[in-house]
């Protein structure tokens, strides 16, 4: 298994990257075809959702305007209470969260006009738990 699973380890070198752009959450049917741009596909009983850029939004029903924040620490799969930190930081901020697990990171799609907000609470976030460790 790679990556860390030490969740104070995972917090302190954790760094937050917002990356450029604007996306949305949309839905598709799930007939199977690709969605061009699509940076996240999730199968659902109701559909595909799909995360995408939000200029590539043509004939889609998509909402959630949001910002797409890259947690740069190699965090494992089996980590356990990492997120729940990450999101419980964000929620006592008041910013909603919708996290999404990849092989090497993490990731957070945040509203797109509390983006900056939320890199700064994660990071705020990673230095107090540096200082503790």
């Amino acid at each position: 298994m790679s990556g860390l699973t030490d969740p104070g380890a995972l917090l302190a070198g954790m760094t937050p990257r917002l990356r450029p752009g604007r996306y949305v959450f949309a839905t598709v049917p799930d007939d199977g075809r690709a969605v061009p741009g699509a940076v996240m596909t999730l199968a659902e009983d109701e559909g595909t959702t799909v995360v995408v850029p939000a200029e590539a939004t043509d004939g889609l029903d998509a909402e959630y305007p949001c910002g797409w924040i890259t947690l740069e620490v190699r965090s494992s799969l089996a980590a356990v209470g990492f997120l729940a930190a990450v999101t419980r930081a964000l929620a006592d901020a008041g910013i909603s969260a919708n996290p999404v697990s990849g092989f090497h990171h993490d990731h957070l799609f945040v509203p797109w006009d509390r983006r900056h907000e939320a890199v700064a609470v994660l990071e705020r976030l990673a230095a107090g738990a540096s200082s503790s460790t």
